[in-house]
């Protein structure tokens, strides 16, 4: 449901019961904010069969972390 949410295509009770998840759920809510910052990073890319190179894939992991102990 939270990719659901991401795209925009969640129900009134759909937002409700993962927002109760969530209020109980850490792994969700931590899988909700990389997933978030991951859609925010890759906004505007057309093409999905693209590579990433390691240098760029341990920044994203840093930046992930960073943005996780921020809350």
């Amino acid at each position: 449901m939270i990719e659901k949410r991401i795209a925009g295509k969640i129900t009134a009770a759909e937002t409700l019961q993962l927002h109760v998840h969530l209020a109980g759920c850490s792994v969700c809510k931590i899988y909700q904010q990389q997933s978030m910052l991951i859609n925010k990073v890759f906004v505007g890319f057309a093409n999905n069969d693209f590579k990433l190179d390691e240098a760029f894939k341990k920044m994203l992991n840093e930046k992930i972390e960073k943005e996780i102990n921020k809350n």
